[in-house]
């Protein structure tokens, strides 16, 4: 995790946009992750889990709105756009955004049980599997984390 100061106002304010994609995604009874995708300084795709709704395994907020840009830019290679996201991504996620071509993922808070962006693997930074993808992680982490601490509180609860 990096500290505070390496994030520009830009990436404060993508992360919030996540952030409310996740709050909507705990909303709809689904794990509150959120991402948007940005490019020219602009979000052109968002997206929380839909993994519940739509009975789908790769219903990642990752996987979502990294389908909804390739759709609006027309093409699979999103090599001019960041990805924000509020949970650091797994390894089908991670996947994904290298073959994205994505030229920056940020996101918030370490995942210490799938995190393939190097709190469990390093699938970002592995030369087997061609460049390395730059990315930066601990944005309103805290903020992240405690989204994720009351949702799985809350379905303790309930069962």
């Amino acid at each position: 995790m990096l500290p505070d100061w390496v994030f520009s106002d830009d990436d404060r304010r993508f992360m919030v946009e996540a952030l409310a994609e996740a709050t909507a995604a705990a909303d709809r009874g689904e794990v509150p992750v959120g991402a948007v995708v940005t490019r020219a300084g602009e979000v052109i795709a968002r997206a929380g889990n839909r993994r519940v709704e739509n009975n789908d395994p790769a219903g990642h907020a990752e996987i979502i709105a990294l389908r909804a840009a390739g759709r609006l830019v027309g093409d699979w290679r999103l090599s001019d756009c960041t990805l924000y996201v509020t949970l650091e991504p797994c390894a089908m996620c991670a996947s994904a955004c290298r073959e994205a071509r994505l030229s920056l993922v940020i996101w918030g808070a370490g995942d210490d049980r799938a995190g393939a962006f190097g709190s469990v693997i390093d699938l970002a930074g592995d030369p087997r599997l061609g460049p390395e993808l730059a990315h930066r992680g601990g944005l309103e982490a805290e903020t992240s984390r405690q989204l994720l601490t009351r949702f799985f509180a809350k379905q303790r609860q309930s069962s």
